[in-house]
């Protein structure tokens, strides 16, 4: 194996089902950053994902259908390729089927091997066994009765059946983990299997008598081989053993494998065993993540539960169903899935602070710069510090994705979307444009703010699939990223003319799905110098969003405001142009009177008022301290 050049990355190949859901994409979605993450640092890279296609589950519902095992799994297999997959941009190298020819001999070959070497014997099998999870139990592991990993009833079976001697191995299984502390991750994970280790391992029942479909065991047509078998199988099949030694040589072994937790025994006890029994070298890590929970409940279609990740796809976009599942949840972790969560990230993170920051960086180069990115000169300390988080920050997502810590990784990108939003808030160009002698720095900071989201458009790349190229269309970049090396700050030359377009993420209106309030005090001291109660529930105030702003032509004091109140944009007029320029204000939340009554003002029909505090020469917009939902009430 010393010709390895490739990372090798799996994820466990699924159960052909056609409700597949947002649990199983969690775990593929991962996988497919990582695979991405390494093509643009310029590795080689094989990307398996696929399906577990044979066992009795499958001939069951096949005959339910009054179809045969194979109609009844390639349909759902066409529908899991696509338009599963490809509606979430999974960039599989291989989607392997256990029903493909070469995978149907090379485990006919293991088998074959492993009975030559005495790992394998014919003897009588009789225990229990879970038919949804096709998983064989002996009596000491059941938990009440019950599957342990599913909790549903389990069946006694007796039979003839081949053996794996699974026992054989306890000791040396033991030993590779304590060697390899990173092989099990995370930590939680590894602990969990040497205490089963531990406990004892008792030799593996791996064969069916009286089902036909299945992969036969050589030579003895009666019994097929156990699916689990089979299906861990595919690993090296999709490898090239046996088929394709010199690719074999270039993949093997796995860098890393990604399961779901409940299957990590297979992946970290059976599997690594059946590849010492095969001389072979064991995956470099498998990591077993947590479940998207609904609530406190694992998401299953038998639980009425399931999300369905097509129709997130093209209710929200892709990329904003990728983002939920990689930063929502640190990986590893459990964690909890709601729809308003989504809606919570897609505004926050996608609408305000990325969306928000390009097209405020576009409108200022714009109207300040006549739409060419200005050539940076001689940066003082306020103007350096951009650069400097960028750096520190491509230094931190490589480490990041090596350690697998997907949601860490974006949080790092994020720090430069925020730190460039702060950037722009103390510099002010705005100001800045007020006076000629400031010129050189008004395009340093305007050079800066391009320049920060050409960088992170490069460092999102391998998480979203369409919005780093949106980015860089606006920024007037037509190339796709093409290496990890072109996030180093300093890309742009200056003299490159912006296109600027739509938003990149149009904010979603979460006022009836959250019922969100912002409460003040109910009661009101009774006095004839204070307004009752009632005279203050008259009033309706909301938060909204400036989505536009600009001066009122021929006015000193008054600014045009387009305010997106939760059901409706508004135009207001405001005498704020004193306080605010109009490009500070875009994306900001204010509160507003919104059954003010409409009223013109130089021409213009204002339909509300922004509530404000001042004393003497200051003012400010009242704001609420964290960003809430649109139309949420404020009372």
């Amino acid at each position: 194996m010393t010709n390895k050049n490739t990372w090798y990355i799996t994820t466990p190949i699924y159960y052909p089902s056609d409700n597949l859901h947002i649990g199983h994409a969690y775990t593929t979605v991962a996988a497919d950053a990582l695979a991405r993450f390494h093509r643009l640092k310029g590795e080689p890279v094989w990307f398996v994902t696929g399906t577990d296609e044979h066992g009795q589950k499958i001939a069951q519902k096949a005959q339910e259908a009054q179809v045969s095992p194979k109609q009844f799994v390639d349909k759902i297999v066409h529908f899991i390729q696509d338009p599963l997959w490809r509606s979430l941009g999974i960039s599989y190298n291989r989607f392997i089927r256990t029903t493909d020819p070469d995978h149907y001999q090379v485990v006919q070959q293991i088998f074959l091997t492993l009975q030559e070497r005495g790992d394998i014997y014919k003897g009588e099998y009789e225990g229990w066994y879970c038919l949804p999870d096709e998983t064989f139990w002996t009596e000491s592991k059941l938990v009440d009765g019950k599957c342990p990993d599913c909790g549903r009833p389990v069946e006694r079976v007796k039979q003839s059946s081949y053996f794996f001697r699974m026992s054989r191995y306890q000791d040396r299984m033991i030993q590779h983990i304590l060697d390899h502390p990173d092989f099990i991750q995370p930590a939680s994970r590894r602990n969990e299997m040497l205490s089963f280790l531990e406990a004892g391992l008792e030799d593996l029942s791996i064969s069916r008598t009286g089902l036909a479909w299945g992969i036969p065991v050589p030579n003895d047509p009666d019994h097929v081989i156990y699916v689990w078998f089979d299906a861990l199988s595919n690993y090296l099949t999709a490898a090239g053993y046996l088929t394709d030694p010199e690719r074999f040589s270039q993949i093997w072994p796995p860098d890393v494998q990604i399961v779901g937790k409940e299957i990590v025994r297979f992946h970290t006890i059976i599997w690594p065993i059946m590849l010492m029994a095969l001389n072979l070298p064991l995956p470099q890590r498998v990591f077993g993540h947590g479940w998207l929970l609904i609530g406190d409940t694992k998401m299953s279609k038998s639980r009425g539960n399931a999300v369905d990740p097509i129709v997130l796809s093209q209710t929200y976009g892709v990329d904003a169903v990728r983002y939920f599942l990689l930063r929502e949840v640190p990986f590893g972790a459990d964690g909890s899935y709601t729809e308003d969560a989504l809606r919570l990230r897609f505004n926050v993170d996608l609408a305000n602070d990325l969306g928000n920051l390009l097209s405020r960086t576009t409108a200022m180069i714009e109207r300040f710069s006549n739409g060419v990115i200005p050539q940076p000169h001689a940066f003082g300390p306020e103007d350096k510090r951009l650069g400097q988080i960028a750096a520190e920050i491509y230094e931190q997502v490589d480490k990041a994705m090596h350690q697998l810590l997907i949601s860490d990784a974006l949080s790092q990108i994020y720090r430069l979307v925020h730190a460039a939003n702060k950037y722009i808030e103390e510099r002010a160009p705005w100001s800045l444009a007020k006076d000629p002698a400031r010129k050189e720095e008004l395009e340093n900071v305007l050079y800066n703010l391009a320049e920060s989201l050409r960088v992170v458009s490069v460092l999102l790349t391998p998480f979203l699939i369409e919005t780093p190229q949106k980015i860089r269309a606006q920024l007037g970049v037509d190339q796709p990223v093409e290496s990890y090396r072109e996030a180093i700050y300093g890309g742009f030359q200056g003299g490159e003319r912006i296109r600027r377009g739509d938003p990149l993420f149009p904010r979603l209106d979460l006022r009836e799905e959250t019922g969100a309030e912002v409460k003040l005090p109910a009661e009101v001291p009774a006095s004839e110098e204070f307004i009752t109660l009632e005279d203050f529930q008259k009033i309706q105030l909301r938060v909204g969003t400036v989505r536009q702003a600009e001066p009122v032509k021929g006015a000193d004091r008054l600014l045009k405001l387009t305010v997106f109140d939760g059901e409706r944009e508004r135009t207001i007029v405001s005498g704020i142009k004193a306080y605010y320029e109009p490009e500070a204000l875009i994306g900001q939340q204010v509160v507003l009177v919104a059954n003010l009554k409409p009223v013109k003002l130089r021409g213009i029909l204002s339909e509300g008022m922004l509530l404000a505090g001042s004393q003497g020469q200051q003012l400010s917009i009242v704001s609420p301290a964290r960003p809430l939902p649109e139309g949420a009430r404020v009372k």
